[in-house]
């Protein structure tokens, strides 16, 4: 199919987006990589009738530090993240998940905050967002919001931005303390969204897991550090709470051993 026809506004500036999206309100979608919203518009899901491209925005072109975050532009691809040279050091988890986000094309046009506003419930980068408790950063022609990433994901596909709004920067906090993080996740083809992905975060005194694929939205859950008899009852419980739903490429079943198993495992890289 073809999408629908709309009108195209290539923004050389934010402020011309906002002002696009002020004047249009629910009628526009904002495009910045297009590795989301494209197949959408071509299935006609999403109709708009203007479409605001702000790919070539510079001032929403940056990776930098600010105080305690690394704040990640909505212009940023995704490669362009995972090439920056201090991210390893500052936000360790990131780097373990890039290698499992799609193919190194798909990166090289899609924009971090674009997977963060697309929210779906199997992507990598919203499980990371959330698994580190990070912010995001809407702006409006009316101001500025910055919400919590529980704040933000809604649902499956759903997040808190209003019409009138784009997803201006994603802030990850910087790594601090002895933390060590672990990622994995299963899926039908390398590439292919999660079946199950888990993240974990382990420390002196907790233990952190966050699951994506299984509910409408990443999910956590915080422990005591546990002997293993207690994680494995721990984790069992955490699996049945997050209520999988059978699909055409999972059973509810083996989704709750994914999450039993994969945990188990990113929880022990993590401590090693």
């Amino acid at each position: 199919m073809k999408p629908a026809g709309f009108d195209y506004v290539r923004a050389e500036s934010l402020a011309e987006a906002l002002d696009v999206l002020g004047r249009h309100g629910g009628d526009v979608k904002v495009l910045a990589g297009g590795q989301s919203l494209m197949p959408m518009l071509n299935i006609r899901l999403v109709q708009p009738k203007v479409l605001v491209d702000i790919s070539r925005c510079a001032e929403l072109d940056y990776i930098r530090v600010e105080r305690d975050q690394l704040a990640v532009g909505a212009a940023v691809t995704q490669s362009a993240l995972q090439a920056w040279p201090d991210l390893e050091k500052q936000v360790p988890l990131l780097p373990q998940v890039f290698p499992w986000i799609s193919h190194f094309q798909i990166r090289n046009h899609g924009t971090v905050c674009g997977s963060i506003a697309h929210a779906d419930p199997s992507a990598e980068l919203p499980l990371c967002l959330s698994a580190l408790q990070g912010e995001v950063v809407l702006r409006s022609s009316k101001g500025r919001r910055v919400l919590k990433a529980d704040q933000f994901f809604l649902g499956m596909l759903s997040t808190a931005v209003r019409v009138g709004e784009l997803v201006e920067e994603v802030r990850f906090p910087i790594h601090a303390g002895s933390a060590r993080y672990a990622f994995e996740e299963v899926s039908m083809r390398h590439g292919d969204f999660a079946i199950v992905a888990v993240a974990a975060r382990v420390d002196a005194a907790s233990i952190q897991l966050t699951v994506g694929g299984v509910a409408d939205r990443a999910q956590s859950r915080q422990w005591a550090r546990l002997s293993a008899p207690d994680l494995e009852l721990a984790l069992n419980d955490f699996a049945w709470d997050l209520r999988a739903q059978s699909d055409t490429q999972a059973s509810a079943h083996y989704r709750r051993h994914l999450v039993r198993q994969l945990g188990q495992r990113v929880i022990e890289r993590a401590q090693s």
